[in-house]
């Protein structure tokens, strides 16, 4: 008799054991994306100095590195140096990019 009762005790415990659950592997987590590389315009003068700087804006907008209405005024700025840049008044043009870096505390 008490090898059935062994037995049976043995039998309760391996079912019991089937009935717990299992600890689940960690998910595994996803790579993060890796951004394009940034791809600056070449060229002297204010038009590619301006754009170069845009460029950059952009792209630490869209990695979050800078919020997006930061981004909207430093757009804004750039826009009114590439406006008096197509006027032909380069210097000018320079200045006020040389402002919204330093503004926005680009080098």
């Amino acid at each position: 008799m008490p090898l059935l009762r062994v037995s049976l005790l043995l039998a309760a415990a391996a079912l019991l054991g089937a009935c717990q659950p299992k600890a689940a592997a960690p998910p595994v987590a996803a790579a993060p994306a890796l951004a394009a590389p940034l791809v600056l315009p070449s060229g002297s003068g204010c038009g590619p100095a301006i754009a170069r700087t845009q460029a950059v804006v952009d792209s630490d907008v869209a990695t979050g590195n800078l919020n997006k209405p930061v981004g909207d005024r430093f757009g804004a700025d750039l826009r009114r140096a590439a406006s008096t840049c197509s006027a032909g008044r380069d210097g000018e043009a320079l200045q006020l990019l040389a402002a919204a870096k330093s503004r926005y505390g680009y080098p």
